[in-house]
């Protein structure tokens, strides 16, 4: 690291907004421990910022974060780039609906099809098109250019441990919303009961 970019560090290190927040509670409230806000205040802070960086660079390819996210999945689960609208829905968690109708959308642009399914007479599967491919393959590269610029001021280590947390917070969650993934495993695939 050079010593501007060390210097860069050590400034952006210095406080936050976050950090005047918990400053004011601590002045305000000192019996109540304010440290969850530093962790979750600050994700909420990232997130607001990241979102409007985000955005230019998929509507460069035409596209919205839905949109993105929709072509994304399906390249992603390999060739032939297709997925039924309950794989689509589960790995984006969305409802079928908002699968539907977004599926409807990217199916107008000539960006997905849809085919029925070889295994389910009434299923249907939606497959990226030629098209589609093309252009998740150009602003998929373009988005991890993006998401580099964003995290140019981390170092390799900082950013192994940024992400080691982040997914021991992301999963903490996940266990504490949907339960254990045994647990959540067995319910997708239990068959709703008849009452």
């Amino acid at each position: 690291m050079t010593k501007r970019n060390t210097l860069k560090t050590k400034k952006l290190a210095m406080s936050d907004g976050v950090d005047e927040i918990l400053r004011q509670w601590a002045r305000e409230r000192p019996d109540l421990d304010t440290s969850p806000m530093a962790v979750v205040g600050r994700i909420s802070r990232i997130e607001r910022k990241v979102a409007p960086l985000l955005s230019p660079v998929f509507r460069k390819f035409g596209l919205e974060q839905w949109s993105f996210d929709v072509l994304a999945t399906l390249r992603r689960s390999g060739h032939p780039y297709e997925l039924t609208p309950t794989q689509l829905f589960n790995s984006l968690m969305l409802t079928s609906g908002a699968i539907t109708h977004r599926s409807d959308e990217l199916v107008k642009a000539g960006l997905v099809q849809r085919r029925p399914d070889p295994k389910d007479r009434r299923g249907v599967r939606v497959r990226l098109t030629d098209l589609g491919l093309k252009k998740i393959n150009e602003a998929v590269t373009a988005h991890v250019a993006n998401e580099h610029r964003m995290l140019r001021h981390l170092s390799k280590e900082e950013r192994s441990r940024l992400i080691s947390l982040l997914r021991r917070f992301l999963l903490g969650l996940e266990q504490a919303v949907e339960g254990p993934p045994r647990q959540r495993r067995g319910k997708q695939n239990e068959k709703p009961q008849r009452r």
